[in-house]
């Protein structure tokens, strides 16, 4: 497996020589405006200094009162989901046995795939059926062989905005306890649906870790203020192996979400206004690649559009490549999440309607160019 992240890749390219960036899952919208008066006002405050290591006493409070029964010792804030993961990856490899191994549902985000191999563990990819449902003896097979410790999910996925329904939970539950097998599960897409609200695992269960973050609730993925809810006694392990790695999350950031939250419902109005502009965007690009050839799989939610390439097209990495360098459209290619993704691509949906609708052309125009 490549140690190369292509959405890093991608997205630079944009950074550094401009055009459209639908590679990295960056919100093409503004914050509230309410939560940047707040930061505005609160910036002369006595307040510059290291937070608690378990997160803003304010913030926390909101989440221990979000997330009933849990309390502030089930509950820690850190620099966004991606420390979150890693953190409790790096605490999990500490006490696993040496042989035991990561299982990824495919295709698979970048950090779950990458991060066994720093750790010197294997990374076991598990495909979906054909339905993109989930075969549950398979799986326990799998786990048995593969002597799996630690399961990554996502919900709403990414690349594949697939959701995982309640009963699927469930039953990963009673897997996961019965084969000792810990589940990190990243819910950072949680208000991110199309449809129905996506179910949240928050289990009362020593085996799994729930995962969520602010960047994509709020539009703000350059804040790095993240949290994630586990059992007691990990979270105090967890607490002494963040003193010697992020120690806390920005304090400033932390007080302006804490009190934005506080004022405007856990940010409920602007979560409402987020959905509706990502689904419109998710709506518009779909049915334009579709139009191209593009075949997309029905989803639930999330910031992407994972999606085969057309009839003549056979080689994501290389489609990717030319329609940045011809187009100046950045986008990733599906071998950076699946060895079966050679035909695929991914496309960040949350990006304005008018920015969807000048990459559509610039698309459309390559695909024509290139046949």
């Amino acid at each position: 497996m490549e140690r190369i992240s292509y959405i890093s890749l991608m997205s630079n390219k944009v950074k550094m020589h401009g055009g459209i960036n639908l590679a990295q899952g960056i919100p093409g919208f503004l914050p509230p405006e309410e939560l940047l008066d707040i930061l505005g006002w609160i910036s002369s405050d006595n307040i510059h200094q290291y937070a608690p290591a378990n997160g803003n006493i304010k913030l926390v409070g909101l989440l221990k009162e979000k997330y009933q029964p849990f309390t502030e010792d089930n509950i820690m804030v850190v620099n966004g989901a991606t420390e979150a993961v890693s953190l409790i990856f790096t605490y999990l490899n500490g006490i696993l046995q040496k042989n035991k191994t990561a299982l990824g549902f495919d295709p698979v985000y970048e950090s779950y795939s990458r991060l066994p191999g720093i750790f010197g563990r294997k990374f076991v990819s598990f495909r979906l059926e054909n339905d993109l449902s989930i075969d549950f003896e398979k799986l326990e097979t799998v786990i048995a062989d593969n002597k799996v410790g630690i399961m990554f999910v996502n919900s709403p996925g990414n690349p594949l905005g697939r959701v995982w329904t309640e009963k699927e939970f469930v039953k990963l539950k009673e897997i996961s306890e019965k084969h000792k097998v810990f589940v990190i599960a990243d819910c950072v897409y949680s208000e991110i649906y199309f449809n129905k609200k996506p179910f949240e695992p928050l289990f009362k269960s020593e085996y799994f870790f729930y995962v969520n973050s602010f960047s994509k609730l709020l539009s703000i993925t350059g804040w790095r203020v993240g949290y994630f809810i586990a059992s007691k006694k990990h979270i105090s392990e967890i607490r002494l192996i963040h003193d010697y790695t992020g120690l806390c999350a920005p304090s400033v950031l932390q007080e302006a979400i804490a009190l934005y939250l506080d004022k405007h419902d856990f940010g409920a109005e602007y979560s409402v206004a987020l959905r509706k502009k990502i689904s419109v965007s998710f709506d518009l690009l779909s049915e334009k690649l579709k139009g191209f050839g593009f075949k997309i799989p029905k989803i639930g939610g999330g910031y992407f559009i994972w999606a085969k390439l057309p009839e003549g097209f056979d080689d994501g990495l290389k489609f990717a490549m030319d329609l940045y360098d011809i187009k100046k459209v950045a986008t990733v290619p599906g071998i950076h999440f699946s060895d079966e993704g050679k035909k695929f691509v991914r496309f960040n949906i949350a990006r304005p309607v008018i920015e969807i609708e000048q990459a559509g052309e610039l698309i459309k125009e390559h695909i024509k160019g290139v046949k």
